[in-house]
């Protein structure tokens, strides 16, 4: 589906939002986003599509003897009266509001250079190189017995950051990801693989299937195993499902209060602690190449983790572990004035990286004698925040190890781990490279790097029916 582009610039929209409102400040974020997808079974193309939207966000503060309140309030707009809507709206919502305890002074007068620049849009032609090499992907599969489906989506959104303190931001994301699972013709088999990209110019489809074709002829030896601890080896897109979940549950606020793994205990956080091998580090950077992301703060809504009020804070690298040591965790103000700790907001990326890790998942799989290799992990859940332990499936292939070559797949496993336990307990390391989350990359988190990990004792905890 197409829809017509509004004939309004973003940052009118802004403007106006800034000018109608009644309340004492006012912050509005415009994301102008288009995309193009197309989607495949069975080696033929069934759909494809470019859509596009602009979504406002507008976030009220109001001032009383008691404190500031906000009101914040989103939704699609064409029009400025629709705007104007929006405006009323988080006005009412803010005087309505009480005082917000992560109340703090707005950012002030900081300018993008590229304001007055348009929405940057995407549409299909991002697949010309892509989508004839598809076909030739189908030709290959359907003449070797084997059938794929899959997805791939490209979008690219422009956000505006506009207040009545003087903030004009402006900054321009791509973001595409793919993924294709590959079956044999009586689908008793599945592999899969799949990644991020920024424009698809990295992404041959004729080495998917070759990947697919290999990994499904790995699978005509079938082994049951049982459930139980093995040497287990977690390819990049497994490690990067996993450190996600570390990350997005390294709240300042909520360690502080003694509800994480980040938690010191008796009062505080670990911040100053070893929670990791000597080496380990992860981190996040706006300006990490090919994991690009925006350079200020974004917040529609206030949480443990975010504030309204840090909307335009500049955002630099910020070492999470650095040589196996807590550095730093998510901060607002608001919790950085609890913890004494410097502001550390929450960045669109996350790298893991293992000092002197070379080689690839090829090189630890030709180390290990005998252990699993993984494809990647889904439906993963979090069962004690205290630990972090998280427990999920295995999906698409668990493959057999022995003396250093692949020899057969296995059945699939529920799994019960720590992504934080895993980082002290790893003995070998790939190295570092760009990877994707099979879990959270589609929706929510794409930008990541991270290498393998063995881990020695890896725990599967039951076997698992899921194909």
């Amino acid at each position: 589906m197409t829809t017509q582009q509004s004939t309004l610039s973003p940052q009118s929209f802004v403007e106006h939002a800034v000018a109608t409102t009644l309340a004492d400040d006012c912050v509005v974020l415009v994301h102008d986003k288009t995309s193009a997808n197309l989607r495949w079974a069975n080696n033929t193309l069934t759909t494809n599509g470019v859509m596009h939207g602009v979504t406002v966000t507008v976030i009220s503060f109001v001032r009383t003897a008691a404190g500031v309140s906000t009101g914040s309030v989103t939704g699609s707009a064409t029009t400025q009266a629709q705007v104007t809507a929006l405006v009323e709206a988080a006005d009412a919502a803010a005087r309505a509001g009480s005082p917000a305890e992560d109340a703090a002074d707005l950012v002030r007068d900081r300018v993008s250079p590229d304001w007055a620049d348009g929405s940057v849009p995407t549409d299909v032609h991002v697949y010309d190189a892509f989508a004839p090499a598809l076909g030739e992907a189908f030709g290959r599969a359907t003449a070797a017995d084997r059938v794929l489906y899959g997805f791939v989506n490209h979008e690219v959104t422009t956000t505006y950051l506009g207040s009545t303190t003087g903030l004009r931001l402006r900054h321009v994301q791509p973001t595409g990801h793919y993924g294709c699972t590959g079956k044999t013709a009586d689908l008793t088999q599945s592999a899969w693989v799949g990644g991020a990209t920024r424009d698809f110019t990295d992404v041959d489809a004729l080495a998917m299937d070759a990947t697919l074709a290999q990994r499904l002829g790995w699978g005509a030896r079938q082994v049951a195993l049982p459930a139980g601890r093995y040497d287990t080896i977690l390819p990049p897109t497994a490690v990067a499902d996993l450190m996600i979940d570390a990350y997005w549950y390294a709240g300042a606020r909520v360690a502080w209060e003694g509800q994480s793994v980040y938690s010191r205990r008796g009062a505080g956080t670990r911040i100053g602690e070893r929670i990791a091998h000597p080496g380990v580090g992860l981190f996040s950077d706006p300006s990490y190449p090919a994991l690009e992301c925006a350079p200020f703060a974004v917040a529609s809504r206030s949480g443990n983790e975010s504030s309204v009020f840090d909307n335009g804070l500049p955002l630099v690298r910020t070492d999470w572990i650095r040589d196996g040591e807590l550095t730093a965790l998510l901060q607002t103000r608001h919790s950085a004035a609890m913890t004494s700790q410097p502001v550390t907001p929450a960045i669109d990326n996350l790298v893991l990286s293992v000092d002197g890790a070379t080689g690839s998942v090829e090189d630890l799989v030709a180390g290990t004698e005998r252990g699993l290799l993984l494809t990647c992990l889904w439906y993963i859940r979090e069962v004690d925040p205290q630990s972090l332990l998280l427990t999920g499936l295995t999906r698409d292939g668990v493959y057999l190890v022995e003396n250093g070559e692949i020899t057969g797949a296995v059945n699939n496993f529920r799994f019960n781990e720590s992504p934080i336990d895993l980082l002290g307990r790893f003995t070998h390391a790939s190295a570092t490279v760009p990877s994707f989350s099979r879990e959270w990359g589609d929706d929510y988190f794409s930008r990541t790097a991270t290498p393998a990990l063995r881990v020695p004792d890896f725990n599967m905890s039951s076997v698992s029916q899921a194909q």
